[in-house]
């Protein structure tokens, strides 16, 4: 499909966590050299984006912009991927708050998580990958999505036993692999066109 067939899978949007706007602080530029930029997070895949505004345009935390394709773009000059440790302290204070929204307007899809969740070898589920899924938890899981597949969040803290907050630990493991690079699988982050 060519991207003048109107294909929205191609944009890449992210939402912002820090705005500076006198630019970046490592920047050795004289000032008046220097755009608006900040730190925004994919709301896709979670991946995390140094970026370049316009100066025209003055942007707030949790604003959503497109960061790809360039010829998509209208208040993003410029993108690229960092980590976690590159974030300023301001965008890594907010990047819980920005994961927690998207799950909660996402939340058909992270319920079709639980209800999908395939078995990774043959002793590590990807229920497992979850903090606080034990063995009992994710048999649990397993057994009452047999019955009929999950509608909400709240409807999985009715049926499972146990399971409180399946959406805090959803949270919970994107901030994991947000922050840690050594992570051997990886569920929720850097998955763009995987799913």
């Amino acid at each position: 499909m060519s991207d003048t067939d109107g294909d929205d899978a191609s944009v890449r949007r992210a939402v912002v966590l820090d705005y500076l706007a006198h630019g970046l602080s490592d920047d050795a530029r004289p000032q008046y050299e220097k755009s608006p930029a900040g730190y925004a997070l994919d709301v896709e895949d979670f991946t995390l984006y140094e970026v370049a505004f316009d100066e025209d345009e003055r942007l707030t935390i949790g604003s959503e912009v497109v960061v790809s394709p360039p010829g998509e773009r209208d208040v993003v000059l410029e993108s690229q991927e960092v980590e976690y440790e590159d974030l300023s302290s301001g965008a890594q204070s907010e990047l819980e708050y920005v994961v927690a929204d998207l799950v909660e307007e996402y939340e058909e899809r992270f319920v079709d998580f639980y209800n999908e969740a395939q078995p990774i070898t043959l002793r590590l589920h990807q229920l497992n990958l979850l903090p606080g899924i034990g063995t009992k938890l994710r048999d649990g899981i397993l057994d009452e999505r047999k019955r009929a597949p999950f509608e909400s969040f709240d409807e999985l803290s009715e049926r499972v036993s146990g399971l409180h907050d399946p959406d805090e630990i959803i949270v919970e493991r994107i901030l994991e692999e947000l922050r840690d690079d050594d992570l051997k699988y990886h569920t929720f982050v850097g998955r763009h066109g995987d799913q």
